[in-house]
């Protein structure tokens, strides 16, 4: 398994992870789920041990992978790059015309910022899935 698909696994799953446990949280009733401030609490904590937990596992990776399997990407890894992004790109959009345009009818405040809040982060799992499904597939451009 490639340096960059092992990387994108680790994101992945630790997004997964990590954001089913906070929406998680919101649909079971938690206080973030209308009040901003237990909101951005728990989201920042949530999203800082995401953080954490991605840059230690990348530490760790890049400690057991040899060094010219960690060379600079190549032409196929930066295609593979840009097709993730443009794809969480298209996510994002749909994401914020909903989540800017047609909620603010329905919804406001927390409820108006986690919808928002879902759509970047359905927006960044579709990126790295994408970029995992071209590494499995064998996608050449």
């Amino acid at each position: 398994m490639a340096f960059r698909e092992k990387t994108a696994w680790l994101t992945l799953i630790s997004m997964l992870v990590a954001y089913t446990l906070y929406f998680g949280l919101i649909v079971g009733g938690h206080p973030a789920g209308y009040e901003l401030f237990a909101m951005l609490w728990l989201f920042g904590a949530i999203s800082l041990t995401q953080l954490v937990v991605v840059i230690a596992g990348s530490l760790y990776l890049t400690a057991r992978t040899p060094k010219e399997e960690r060379a600079r990407p190549d032409e196929r890894d930066r295609a593979i790059g840009r097709r993730g992004a443009a794809a969480g790109y298209y996510v994002l959009l749909i994401g914020t015309i909903v989540a800017a345009v047609v909620m603010p009818f329905l919804e406001s405040g927390a409820r108006l910022a986690n919808i928002g809040l879902f759509a970047l982060v359905t927006a960044e799992a579709v990126h790295h899935l994408v970029i995992l499904t071209s590494y499995r597939r064998g996608w050449h451009g």
